[in-house]
């Protein structure tokens, strides 16, 4: 097995929904690469810590739910006290509605955009202070090709996906001067656990197979396949390097040739 550069030895990563999907890769990766992990979620699966605390040479976990502000504040604070404050921050939790804008539900128009969106600000403002305090930080937003190219039944996600390209911009100003980067990676369609709800979800529409529903999604695609997490967290381990300070209020398409 080849060795992996340990830059990021001392640093500590928060991963906001790091227990699935893409928030797992990302903290693998990070974790692969000498970050120490803190990883918050609303839902805290056992087998999923047990394999984070044994891929992870330094591993915090605390329930966080990024839509209540004290929630925030007692997840930072208590990392804070155990291991320090964060250099790197991963914005990866989120959640979406499969509903038209007319007759759209107002509470998962709230709760959509409470969590993709102002949950990121939530915890770049609980963040960001301390990065800019010791001149150095690393701020990953994951938001999705969705916010350029969207789709009808997903209105709440677009918009709060394109919400978060502005707050990315906004963010990564206010840090340039201070050696903090601020960068949104956009996925196109990523083989996780909420494509699969998405994909079933779905198949109860149209009265096709998942299966069919995927394949057929696929077959769209330009490289004919779907990105695996693994990539994002990859990409997101070398936006953490030093050398990647240069990269900075870009929205990064990971998008395999496709428009979402």
């Amino acid at each position: 097995m080849v060795a992996v550069e340990q830059y990021l030895e001392g640093r500590i990563a928060i991963i906001t929904g790091g227990f699935t999907g893409i928030g797992k890769a990302i903290a693998i990766a990070l974790a692969e690469r000498g970050a120490t992990i803190a990883v918050g979620a609303r839902r805290q699966p056992e087998a999923v810590i047990e394999e984070l605390e044994a891929a992870c040479a330094a591993f915090f976990y605390q329930k966080l739910d990024v839509a209540d502000v004290a929630s925030v504040a007692a997840f930072v604070d208590a990392l804070a006290s155990k291991h320090g404050h964060a250099d790197i921050l991963v914005n990866s939790a989120g959640v979406t509605a499969h509903q038209l804008v007319c007759g759209h539900d107002e509470q998962s128009w709230l709760e959509v955009i409470d969590i993709n969106l102002s949950g990121p600000f939530r915890m770049i403002r609980a963040c960001l202070p301390k990065m800019i305090e010791r001149r150095w930080g690393r701020i990953i937003n994951i938001g999705s090709t969705a916010a350029t190219t969207a789709v009808a039944d997903h209105a709440a996600y677009c918009a709060s996906k394109s919400g978060l390209l502005g707050l990315n911009r906004a963010v990564a100003l206010e840090g340039a001067p201070h050696g903090v980067s601020s960068v949104v990676i956009s996925p196109t369609w990523v083989q996780t656990e909420m494509f699969d709800n998405s994909m079933a979800i779905q198949a109860r529409r149209t009265g096709h197979s998942v299966d069919d529903e995927i394949g057929k999604l696929v077959a769209e695609q330009p490289q004919k396949r779907l990105v695996q997490p693994r990539e994002l967290g990859a990409l997101a381990a070398f936006l953490c390097r030093d050398e990647a300070l240069g990269i900075t209020m870009e929205d990064i398409q990971l998008n395999a040739g496709a428009l979402w």
